[in-house]
């Protein structure tokens, strides 16, 4: 009996974690089953399955101008965000810095801002200095949404670096550049990584600031959002599918080589 109490917290907690999953797993697992119906709706039952949505979607000019220029803006967003989020980070545990936790107070502030407010805000600021909407307007906005996960993930494996590491590169030589070259930079680049997958990730999907900061020209989230307007299909499923795939896999190898540079 004492074991039957000790045990039942234990498979609650478990019971619990399998029904978020299946909570979380069950829509995606129907919105892939939809995008093989030979069909041009969606409803159960699927009487035949099809590739043909793949194939069709894989040869939509529109979808791969889409995938190609949501892809440029997420690689200029990355390496805009991870620059200055690296940086940020280093001046906040730099010594002889005042107001470090103002600092760091602000550099998170984006994350935890509505995504519509900072979206209007970023589109009132483009018009103040006469930015036009586009491709840079949304990479400035995306930029500014991204750096507080980097800033945090850096800073996080910064603070866990041992002091003398950079002390010892300074004794036998290196100076303050060729220090953060050879030793501070290999050691944070596992959240440097993982901060350069969470970039990548949160610029693909980011819907809201691109629609407040975009042009004519669509990213994959507008382009999909475009085409609900006329109706779910199985098209749309599809196209979400591969994208779904795509972003897994991509988190998946950024896990597994992050453990691995921990480890190493």
């Amino acid at each position: 009996m004492r074991n039957l109490f000790h045990d039942a917290p234990r498979t609650a907690l478990t019971a619990t974690y399998w029904a978020f999953v299946i909570y979380l797993m069950l829509p995606l697992m129907l919105m892939m089953a939809m995008s093989f119906k030979d069909a041009s709706f969606i409803a159960f039952p699927i009487s035949e399955w099809t590739f043909d949505w793949y194939v069709k979607v894989m040869q939509d000019k529109q979808f791969l101008e889409a995938v190609i220029y949501s892809i440029l803006i997420a690689a200029a967003t990355t390496l805009a965000a991870t620059t200055i989020g690296t940086w940020i980070a280093m001046l906040i545990v730099a010594e002889g810095i005042k107001g470090q936790a103002i600092i760091f107070a602000l550099a998170c502030l984006p994350a935890v801002v509505p995504g519509m407010i900072s979206a209007i805000s970023m589109r009132i600021f483009i018009s103040s200095i006469d930015m036009p909407t586009g491709t840079a307007a949304i990479i400035l906005g995306h930029t500014v949404h991204a750096v507080p996960f980097v800033v945090v993930m850096v800073l996080t494996r910064l603070r866990t670096m041992p002091g003398n590491l950079v002390d010892a590169a300074r004794d036998l030589g290196a100076d303050s550049v060729v220090a953060f070259f050879r030793v501070t930079l290999p050691y944070l680049w596992p959240a440097i990584m993982g901060g350069m997958i969470f970039c990548v990730l949160l610029s693909i999907d980011d819907f809201v600031r691109t629609f407040f900061l975009g042009g004519y020209k669509p990213t994959l989230p507008m382009l999909i959002f475009a085409k609900v307007q006329g109706g779910m299909s199985p098209e749309i499923n599809a196209m979400a599918t591969l994208v779904l795939l795509v972003t897994a896999a991509v988190g998946l190898y950024a896990e597994y080589k992050t453990r691995r540079s921990r480890t190493r």
